[in-house]
């Protein structure tokens, strides 16, 4: 770059990988022997160098995409995902995937000797993918020591976050695309659940993708149901909540405003018989991730 500054990758697809390829690394190395034609086209899409943006229904196999993505592109990738405990999880299915990439996590949730290690690994070429939250992309040395790595890929997990509504959840992903420019400009995936037109196209113009190769989903869950009730007053409302909870198949979760809340919340469905307990970011790192190790474990 004449300018001076971080040279700006091709997003030419000539270098596609061939289904064959794609379907052969899925295979050996993450154990998925049956993609379908939606998540083969992105890949394809994102492992030749394009933008992509993938608004698939929770369940749909998002993650592969980036995963396999990530197998078929020499360097390092950087997946942004807002949850720890969403981070954790995507971790443990590398780990148990055949042959995948190694993968390592920055968040505040690792102390400073865990993280060190993971900077050490991605130096040395240990580890090829990088899990972390918007926030940690909003200290610059962070991404001052991501921009001397060799990134190969940006997947931004829950994309919807960038859109008007979403940010006043999680900010920091309003930098991701100055972000992306620092981080030398490397192919871009975005992954949401949930996006409409005009969410889409604000993710497209706040992340700067280039001629993106858009996949959209069917989006329809028979499943799920929406539905209000209205209470005349807080006291009928918790008793309402906390019946039909009761009352409801486990597992389960149960959203709350204020950590408060859920913690009071979980009190009174222990008081019911059930296993309830509380979850969120006013509890020691220890005890949220015991929480979320009982939760997946059915206990």
């Amino acid at each position: 770059d004449d300018r001076g500054g971080m040279p700006r990758r091709s997003t030419s697809a000539s270098s596609a990988p061939d289904r064959a390829e794609v379907e052969r690394v899925a295979a050996e190395r993450f154990g998925l022997t049956h993609l379908r034609p939606a998540q083969l086209d992105a890949i394809e899409a994102a492992a030749g160098g394009r933008d992509v943006l993938v608004v698939w229904a929770t369940g749909s196999g998002k993650s592969a995409v980036y995963q396999v993505t990530a197998a078929l592109r020499p360097g390092v990738t950087v997946v942004v995902s807002p949850l720890i405990a969403l981070q954790e999880d995507q971790l443990a299915g590398l780990e148990h995937a055949p042959d995948a990439p190694k993968a390592v996590a920055l968040n505040s949730g690792r102390g400073e000797k865990a993280r060190d290690e993971a900077w050490r690994r991605l130096r040395e070429g240990e580890a090829t993918y990088v899990l972390l939250a918007p926030e940690q992309l909003a200290n610059d040395e962070v991404v001052s020591e991501l921009a001397k790595l060799d990134v190969a890929l940006l997947a931004v997990d829950e994309a919807h976050c960038i859109a008007s509504w979403g940010h006043d959840f999680r900010p920091d992903y309003l930098g991701l695309g100055e972000v992306a420019e620092r981080l030398g400009r490397p192919p871009i995936l975005a992954l949401t659940a949930t996006a409409s037109t005009p969410v889409r196209e604000e993710i497209a113009s706040r992340l700067g993708l280039n001629d993106p190769s858009i996949h959209i989903g069917d989006v329809d869950r028979p499943s799920i149901r929406l539905g209000v009730r209205r209470h005349g007053d807080d006291r009928e409302k918790r008793a309402a909540v906390v019946d039909e909870v009761a009352s409801l198949p486990v597992p389960g979760l149960l959203y709350t405003s204020t950590r408060r809340s859920a913690e009071q919340y979980a009190d009174d469905l222990t008081e019911r018989g059930k296993r309830a307990r509380a979850y969120h970011a006013g509890l020691p790192s220890k005890e949220r991730a015991e929480v979320h190790r009982q939760f997946l474990c059915d206990e």
